[in-house]
């Protein structure tokens, strides 16, 4: 079955090539990149293939079970151009001309220094004829890396000044997952590609690794009233589970007010935070937010739009 759905994919990716990618490539006179184009392909049919689930899926969930009345839809239309810059390959095709070439070389040269990479499924026997144990092993990995990730974007000044971008929406919604700083982006995005090519994850698993992750992140952020009960909210991340870590004073707030840290920083598996000590698993839905965005504590100001909210992000860093 495995095999199958892959084999269904690379068909939707060469159709779509042929169809709309390959002639855009040729008239804008960029038929020396179509081995590119093909790979950027891949990503804008899952994106599609994601925003399709948003709205068909999720949305409809929000609608069901709202945590709170939408109240700010200037604020989640900004949050809907953060995803489908993502989601269509525009922030993919900025990295591809930025750090492609930056994580090529260093893959070339690992392997001048004789370094093949881990091969995580060649670790036990068998593991590589089995895709799909493949792809959990991977997974896994993949959301370790991605957890510490996520406590280092709490933990230093400087990182939070972008990662803060992410946490000052009021108005939480599916979209928001997007809604971050395109260096915190770039930051974390440069880290995976490079696990990815030290372990020797494949491209489509790669690609199939970020959907997952992504789609599971759409249904955290969600306007959801949704917990998983005691026992499988220890095993996935829910929607109630991460709305406390944007809550305002509480998920990334710890040691007394105002100091960085937090609860419920997994991406997945909430396994990390019981083993790191983070978890919270309370089951309320408070207002979301940075308590330095309330009137009486200043009422810091991270941005209406995408510009400004980009901008002050820059400030907020160079100020740190």
């Amino acid at each position: 079955m495995w095999s199958a759905w892959l084999e269904q994919l690379d068909e939707w990716q060469q159709a779509l090539f042929e169809a709309v990618v390959q002639p855009v490539v040729f008239g804008l006179g960029f038929g020396n990149l179509l081995e590119d184009a093909y790979a950027a392909t891949g990503w804008l049919m899952v994106g599609l293939l994601e925003l399709l689930v948003l709205l068909l899926v999720i949305g409809q969930l929000q609608r069901w079970r709202p945590v709170e009345a939408v109240r700010d839809r200037g604020a989640i239309a900004v949050d809907v151009i953060y995803t489908l810059i993502h989601r269509l390959g525009l922030f993919r095709l900025a990295m591809f001309f930025t750090l492609a070439p930056l994580v090529d070389a260093l893959g070339a040269r690992l392997s001048l220094w004789g370094w093949s990479g881990v091969q995580l499924d060649a670790l036990w026997p068998g593991v590589s004829d089995l895709p799909w144990v493949s792809f959990v092993l991977y997974l896994v990995l993949f959301d370790l890396v991605l957890y510490l990730l996520h406590r280092a974007q709490h933990q230093f000044n400087w990182w939070w000044a972008l990662h803060a971008l992410h946490h000052s929406q009021r108005q939480m919604t599916m979209w928001s997952d997007s809604r971050n700083h395109l260096l915190d982006s770039v930051l974390v995005d440069a880290v995976l590609a490079v696990v990815a090519l030290t372990v020797g994850v494949g491209p489509g698993q790669f690609v199939l690794l970020t959907a997952l992750s992504q789609l599971m992140e759409n249904l955290q952020h969600a306007n959801l009233r949704m917990s998983f009960g005691p026992y499988l909210s220890r095993l996935l991340v829910s929607p109630c589970f991460h709305r406390l870590h944007h809550s305002i004073g509480v998920g990334h707030e710890s040691h007394g007010k105002g100091t960085l840290g937090g609860h419920n920083f997994a991406v997945l598996f909430p396994i990390w935070d019981l083993l790191f000590r983070t978890a919270d698993f309370s089951v309320r839905y408070d207002p979301t937010g940075i308590r330095d965005q309330l009137p009486e504590e200043g009422g810091r100001d991270y941005g209406r739009g995408f510009w400004a909210q980009q901008w002050l992000g820059v400030k907020r860093l160079l100020g740190h």
